[in-house]
C-alpha cells in the first residue's frame, strides 16, 4: 500500500502502535510530526534515517495549552497535517473497588481528554481530504472485568469520534475509529505484570493481533476514509454479539468471569 499523504502527525508515535504507525509512514517518505512524553534519541534516529526532515515533540496530551502550540509549531516546520491519528494512551487494569480516584482520572485525562485535546489542536489545521484518527479499543465497545477507567476512557473516544465524524464530514474530513482487541505492544506487556488474572483469562476471547497486521489495516482504513476499523475476526465476532444479541454476550461473559473465580479459588 503506497500512503497518499506528505504529512501525518502522531501523538504516542515514541512506542507501540504509534510507533508502528510511524515507521510504515516514514518508509512511504511521508513527513512526520510525531508527540510523545518522550522520544527516545533511537526512535529520532530511526524514523529521522527514513524520513528527512520529520519532527519531535515532546508533550503531555492533557496539557491543551502545550499540545495546541506544539502542533501549531509542527504546522510551521513541516506543514498542515494531511493524516492526523491520536495513539497516545495507558492504562489500570484493577477491579473498581480497588481503583483509586487518583487512576481513575490518570487513564481518563489520557486517553479521553487527551483525543479532545489533540483533535482540537489538528482539526483547525486541516483541510478537505484530511483523515483523523483515533486509536481507541475494543473495550470502547465491550466492557470487560477490572477495566473500569479503561472502558469509561475508551467509551468515551468512540462517542467523541461519533460526534466528530459527523461534524466532521461537511468539511470534508473523514474520522475513523479503531477498535483493536489485545495489541502486543509495550503498554500490553505492562499490563500482564499486574492485571487480574481473571481480565488477561476473559481477553482470550476476542483473541490478539499481530501489531504489523493492525497497523496496515488502519491506514488503509484511513486511506478509504472507513468509519471503524476492528481487526480480527474474533474481534469482530466480539463486537456483533455485544451489538445484535447482547444478552448472548453478557452470559457468556459472566461465564467467563463465574469459571476464572472457581479457578482462583481452587
Amino acid at each position: 500500500m503506497s500512503s497518499t499523504w506528505s504529512t501525518a502527525f502522531i501523538t504516542g508515535g515514541g512506542s507501540g502502535i504509534g510507533l508502528r504507525l510511524a515507521e510504515m509512514l516514514a518508509q512511504r517518505k511521508t513527513r512526520l510530526a510525531i508527540f510523545d512524553l518522550k522520544v527516545s534519541d533511537e526512535v529520532r534516529h530511526r524514523i529521522s534515517t527514513l524520513s528527512p526532515g520529520s519532527v519531535f515533540h515532546q508533550v503531555d496530551v492533557r496539557d491543551a495549552g502545550g499540545l495546541d502550540a506544539a502542533v501549531r509549531a509542527a504546522v510551521s516546520e513541516i506543514g498542515a497535517p494531511q493524516l492526523a491519528i491520536n495513539c497516545a494512551g495507558v492504562q489500570r487494569a484493577r477491579v473498581f473497588e480497588e481503583l483509586t480516584a487518583a487512576d481513575f482520572d490518570f487513564v481518563v485525562d489520557i486517553n479521553l481528554r487527551g483525543s479532545r485535546n489533540f483533535a482540537a489542536a489538528v482539526l483547525p489545521q486541516m483541510s478537505s481530504g484530511g483523515r483523523m484518527v483515533f486509536v481507541a479499543s475494543l473495550a470502547g465497545l465491550v466492557a470487560n472485568y477490572g477495566y473500569a477507567a479503561y472502558n469509561a476512557s475508551k467509551f468515551g473516544v468512540v462517542g467523541l469520534a461519533s460526534c466528530l465524524r459527523i461534524e466532521c464530514k461537511p468539511r470534508g474530513i473523514a474520522v475513523t475509529v479503531v477498535c483493536p482487541p489485545e495489541v502486543e505492544t509495550p503498554m500490553v506487556a505492562e499490563e500482564r505484570k499486574s492485571a487480574p488474572a481473571i481480565t488477561m483469562q476473559t481477553k482470550q476471547f476476542a483473541g490478539v493481533v499481530p501489531l504489523d497486521v493492525l497497523c496496515e489495516d488502519i491506514l488503509r482504513g484511513a486511506e478509504r476514509g472507513e468509519w471503524m476499523v476492528i481487526t480480527g475476526s474474533r474481534a469482530k465476532l466480539t463486537r456483533f454479539l455485544a451489538r445484535m444479541v447482547p444478552g448472548l454476550m453478557n452470559r457468556i461473559t459472566d461465564n467467563m468471569v463465574a469459571d476464572g473465580l472457581r479457578k482462583l479459588q481452587r
